[in-house]
């Protein structure tokens, strides 16, 4: 049974851990409260198919699957569903790639799993990345879109959430390297509110945590239950591995 414990533990310590972002801003972290608060999802989705979904699909989901986060069929057709007529369809636009290509560059990504795509970068998670992207952008006239991004620099995608948030400008500073004065840098130093948004700041920010809890789910729309699931079988292993302990006692305690 030690033996057993012991390499239970080493199991455990020897589990990869996620690394902070050695390249780069660090990544902000994602509200992790939000990726089960079923208000904060249904807003999510209204955000997603009244601003991403008019270039982005999302084809691997079903507009029926919203039901997972407590929206009726009704409310999906009245104030989710503007490419389509039928609810079970899936989240697609009807923008030509060609088009796609030739007026905005390149050609819009699936939506689907991207919160997903994101977590294998090792510079935290998914969900990490799409809130630190979407709430770091600043204008950029030297830009073909009037916009760059903190997260992704030189990112074809303009800031299409920038009436919420307004306009804002990066500041950066010029540092000298301390082993050779020969040397400079440029540190950014923080945002100048170029225009004010429709939203405060914290508003903002809890407007993108919705959208970005949203994309999260939609790459694993079962999370949760799966999530609940592995609780209850955590819990089935851990009684069964007291009685299978105490049978094995009481089978070799006359045994010598």
């Amino acid at each position: 049974m030690k033996k057993f414990i012991l390499t239970l533990l080493i199991s455990i310590a020897g589990l990869p851990v996620v690394h902070a972002n050695t390249g780069g801003i660090a990544w902000d972290k994602f509200p992790l409260d939000k990726s089960t608060d079923v208000t904060a999802l249904q807003n999510g989705a209204r955000t997603f198919a009244n601003y991403c979904l008019n270039c982005h699909n999302a084809a691997f989901m079903r507009y029926n699957r919203l039901r997972d986060i407590g929206l009726t069929e009704a409310q999906i057709k009245s104030n989710l569903m503007f490419a389509t007529d039928k609810v079970g369809d899936v989240m697609k636009v009807s923008l030509d790639p060609k088009n796609a290509k030739d007026w905005l560059g390149a050609v819009p990504p699936d939506l689907t799993l991207i919160a997903r795509s994101r977590s294998a970068e090792g510079k935290g998670t998914g969900a990490d990345y799409l809130y630190t992207f979407l709430r770091t952008y600043y204008r950029d006239e030297t830009k073909a879109t009037g916009w760059n991004n903190l997260a992704y620099p030189n990112a074809a995608m303009p800031h299409i959430l920038w009436e919420w948030q307004g306009q804002r400008a990066a500041k950066y500073v010029e540092e000298t390297d301390p082993h050779d004065s020969t040397k400079t840098s440029h540190r950014f130093a923080g945002f100048e509110q170029l225009t004010p948004g429709t939203k405060s700041q914290r508003e903002f920010d809890d407007s993108v945590a919705d959208l970005v809890a949203y994309l999260n789910w939609m790459g694993e729309p079962a999370q949760s239950t799966r999530t609940r699931l592995g609780v209850w079988v955590l819990l089935f292993l851990a009684m069964f591995t007291v009685f299978a302990w105490r049978l094995n006692a009481a089978f070799w305690k006359d045994i010598k």
